[in-house]
């Protein structure tokens, strides 16, 4: 089982972590942070389904297994906890959370706010 310190460190935040800067995006002003969490030539999996969801204040996503897939929450609005990598962690806005293939996930509100999240999922493609 995973430490709290590699679980921690396994909850990237977006705009901390993971934003590159770019200069003058497509001539315009300023700089620009982005985060590309997929680009299909760059990948052997492809994107199964985006979903955008919010999870009133007492409602859950249950603990569940997926198969040979990985899920990807980004965490947008709200406070939550999330079952991830076989602990629980403290999850806020802006963070990342890849669920790894065959393992247990789920995220509960116990807060007074809406979480809104972003979840999408890429699979292996076939050979």
């Amino acid at each position: 089982m995973a430490s709290k310190t590699d679980t921690a460190l396994a909850v990237q935040n977006m705009v901390r972590d993971l934003m590159t800067p770019e200069a003058q995006c497509h001539d315009g002003i300023g700089t620009v942070h982005s985060f590309r969490a997929f680009e299909r030539l760059k990948s052997d999996q492809r994107v199964d389904f985006i979903d955008f969801v919010r999870i009133p204040p007492g409602a859950s996503i249950g603990r569940h297994f997926h198969g040979n897939n990985r899920e990807w929450y980004t965490i947008i609005r709200g406070e939550g906890e999330m079952w991830f990598k076989g602990e629980t962690v403290r999850v806020k806005p802006w963070d990342v959370l890849i669920n790894p293939p065959h393992h247990e996930h789920g995220l509960v509100n116990n807060s007074d706010e809406e979480i809104v999240l972003v979840v999408f999922e890429t699979s292996d493609v076939p050979a």
